[in-house]
């Protein structure tokens, strides 16, 4: 198969880790089809991407680009493979939790994630043909843009509020009050509209749950939950799912812009993460980069395998612990995120 035809393969047959690395590989760093962007980074590599990358242990070899898309062109990030007649890519940005935002373009991928995020809230039996309520950051971040695809895939109306994560970030003194200004937008959604999903942050899920009447009209129509952006204790989710919202639903979904989405498994015993395997290939390692133990704590890196983007070895600011797959092809899980304490980096949450 050609490199396309694997990147893009349909859902019901997507190749295994192995394959996915072959084909992204041959894509990004073939001079007829790769990025200018990873086309010059191809020229001080010790070795041949396409010959000597055959693994997730390949992928470890390559440097960490990050920071770099802080500051790249976005034209340098287009595959030359979509061809001079693609339409123009959309760009979407990180959330700037530890520093100026970093870049990516949407050539797709996100619309397929979208289909596969579809299926996983089938799943957990989330209701389809209702109408939802975003409060989360839309512009520039992805994740107000895909789950409105999940929405519009699953019949619904997506409702959304005017939602600035980085204002707060800027000054947190502010945040309860930013909170009570998106609280009131919210407010006005439910009280005149019919909400099937909420899509929240954990704090703004504690926002709405300090105000009763709010969860008045929440408990009647909500069948479905989904909370990310921001990490939760364990505590903080036991009283959301029996306290606040017994009667729904609710799925966490961790993951970036970079990396791509993690959805909660259906059905197990906590709240455990899975990734859009194999395009997100997830390690937890410690502090030498070595991969920890079932059970065991680690810093998150990912490697991201698409037709749109090129992104192995990247380190996440992140603590989880590693969780076994939940069958036997199936990538491995993550549970109890966190952001991991470093002294020479800020990391701001506030609301997203």
């Amino acid at each position: 198969m050609l490199p396309e035809q694997v990147l893009r393969a349909p859902l019901d047959e997507l190749p295994d880790v192995d394959t996915m690395i072959a084909a992204a590989v041959r894509w990004h760093f073939d001079p007829r089809t790769g990025s200018p962007f990873w086309l010059e980074i191809a020229r001080s590599l010790p070795f041949d991407p396409i010959v000597d990358v055959v693994d997730v242990a390949g992928l470890r070899r390559f440097p960490d680009v990050g920071d770099r898309l802080r500051t790249a062109a976005v034209a340098d990030l287009v595959p030359k493979g979509f061809g001079a007649t693609a339409r123009p890519p959309l760009v979407f940005q990180s959330g700037g939790t530890t520093g100026v935002p970093k870049r990516i373009v949407e050539l797709g991928f996100w619309r397929r994630t979208a289909r596969w995020l579809d299926r996983c809230l089938d799943a957990h039996g989330i209701e389809r043909g209702g109408d939802w309520l975003y409060l989360g950051p839309t512009g520039p971040h992805v994740v107000g843009y895909a789950f409105g695809l999940v929405a519009a895939r699953r019949g619904g109306v997506f409702h959304t509020v005017d939602f600035d994560p980085r204002w707060v970030k800027r000054d947190p003194a502010q945040l309860d009050a930013y909170l009570d200004h998106v609280v009131e937008q919210a407010a006005c959604a439910l009280r005149t509209q019919r909400i099937s999903v909420l899509w929240a942050t954990p704090p703004m899920l504690v926002a709405l749950a300090d105000r009763p009447e709010l969860v008045e009209l929440v408990a009647p129509t909500v069948d479905g939950v989904v909370w990310s952006g921001t990490s939760a204790d364990p505590e903080t989710l036991h009283l959301l799912e029996t306290e606040v919202f017994p009667e729904a639903r609710l799925v966490g979904v961790y993951g970036n812009t970079l990396m791509g989405a993690a959805p909660q498994r259906p059905g197990d015993d906590g709240c455990v993460f899975e990734p859009f395997s194999p395009h997100a290939v997830l390690e937890l390692v410690d502090p030498e980069g070595r991969p920890v133990g079932y059970g065991e704590r680690g810093q998150v890196r990912f490697h991201h395998l698409s037709a749109d983007l090129f992104l192995p070895n990247v380190l996440e600011r992140d603590l989880a612990t590693r969780r076994p797959p939940s069958r036997v092809d199936g990538p491995d899980g993550l549970s109890e995120v966190a952001p991991a304490p470093r002294p020479d980096l800020t990391v701001t949450e506030g609301v997203y």
